[in-house]
This record gives structure tokens, sequence and C-alpha cells, in this order.
């Protein structure tokens, strides 16, 4: 099975713009991403852009570059272009705004793969550490049934404890898909529930794909604001 990493990477992110070039331990947050792409040694790994700037610094990594157009709407529209001349069989989408990404949780992701030759998806989750989390809308859990796919993701409380605690699984924004399914993806049609939670993988649900979620002990904090960034920087350098 030949696999291919894919970092989707664009600069106008509404809460930080210009986040992959935001400089975190004295390098471009991209670069960091790279690198965690690069330590978990499953096969080639590309940047997926619209930016010449972000290109450059995926060349200077030793990384492929593929320019993509600028309109997709969300990081599996943006591979699925860039992949199409990339030799593999499975895609791993690390975002461009995990620079603390364990490459342990990416060399993870795509185990399901190994024992369903059919598995369009892929994608992983952790316990709950947090009580709070559960009503957190910033924070997605998922829930699944007795064979480990996802029933759903939502940024509301599932499952609901009304009578009592729950186990809740917080989603990891870390997928894979079998290239061929990943090439279809953009054709799909948008539906209500992706539109109303602003979560794509529910467009995989909705038309009837598995996504198989594998549960373990991940660390992943990705940026999202120049407060997360702060967080990271301090995460990398101890103070």
């Amino acid at each position: 099975m030949k696999i291919a990493i894919g970092i989707p990477a664009r600069m106008g992110s509404t809460r930080f713009p210009g986040k992959p070039l935001a400089l975190l331990a004295g390098k471009p947050m991209i670069q960091h991403v790279i690198e965690k792409a690069l330590a978990a040694d499953l096969g080639p790994v590309f940047v997926a852009t619209d930016d010449e700037r972000i290109a450059q610094i995926a060349r200077a990594a030793g990384v492929i570059a593929c320019m993509t157009r600028p309109d997709h709407p969300n990081g599996s529209n943006r591979l699925a272009e860039a992949v199409r001349e990339i030799p593999c069989d499975v895609v791993i989408n690390v975002q461009g705004d995990e620079p603390l990404i364990d490459p342990a949780a990416i060399r993870a992701v795509v185990e399901p793969f190994n024992h369903d030759a059919y598995l369009p998806m892929a994608t992983l989750a952790h316990p709950i550490r947090q009580a709070d989390d559960l009503h957190d809308p910033n924070v997605v859990k998922v829930v699944c049934n007795a064979k480990g796919r996802a029933l759903y993701f939502s940024r509301a409380a599932i499952p609901y404890p009304r009578s009592g605690s729950a186990t809740a699984l917080q989603h990891v924004g870390l997928y894979a898909y079998r290239k061929e399914f990943l090439l279809i993806y953009p054709s799909l049609d948008v539906c209500e529930t992706e539109e109303a939670e602003q979560l794509e993988q529910l467009r995989v649900l909705h038309h009837g794909y598995d996504i198989a979620v594998s549960i373990g002990d991940f660390h992943c904090i990705g940026v999202d604001t120049p407060a997360d960034l702060s967080r990271a920087e301090k995460l990398l350098t101890g103070n």
C-alpha cells in the first residue's frame, strides 16, 4: 500500500490571516507541520496551497509543492485537486495548522486500511479529558458504532448525558482517504448537516460512506487563533 501525506495550507484564514507563515519557535508554522509529516516516515509529503510563499517553504524543506485553485471550500477539496498527480493508494490529510501533531498519530490513522480493502476514509479520536469540553462547540465530538465506524460528528454534546455520565470521544482532525474516494469527494453534494455544523466529514456520512475511527491517546493541538499560537510556543519552548 503506497501512502502519501498531504498538507493543505492557505493564507486566508478568517480568524488568523497568514497563519501558515506565522513564526513558531523561530520557524514558520507550516515548516513545523512538514517536519512532523516527514518524521512519520510513511511516504512522500506534499503541500497543497494557492500561495507561492507557502510553496517556497515546502520546496526548501524538500517536499513537493502543488499549486491549487484559491477557491476550495475545505482541505479535502484542495487535496483532491493536488493528489491527482501523486502516485499513492492512501492519502493522509495533515492540516496545516497542526504544528504539534504527533508522528505516531499520523501513522495510526492509516492502520484501518490494512484490515479493510474497501474502506474509504479514516480518522482518530480520544476520550474527552475535561468535562467542559463536552459542551464546547470548538471541540468536535464523535459517536461510533460497535464496528468502530463513525455514526455522527457534532459540536454539540454527544452522547448527551441525560442520566449520569457518558463516555464521550473528542475528534482529532486528522484524516486518511483511499485515493479514489478522495477524488470523488468534491463531487458529492453538500448536505444540510455539514453546513449547519461546518464539518466537512459529515458529507461523507450523509452519502453513506464509512469513516473508521481509531481511538487512542492522541495529543493534537491545532492553532486556530493567535492565542493558540502563543500556547503552542510555550509547549515547544517550555516557557
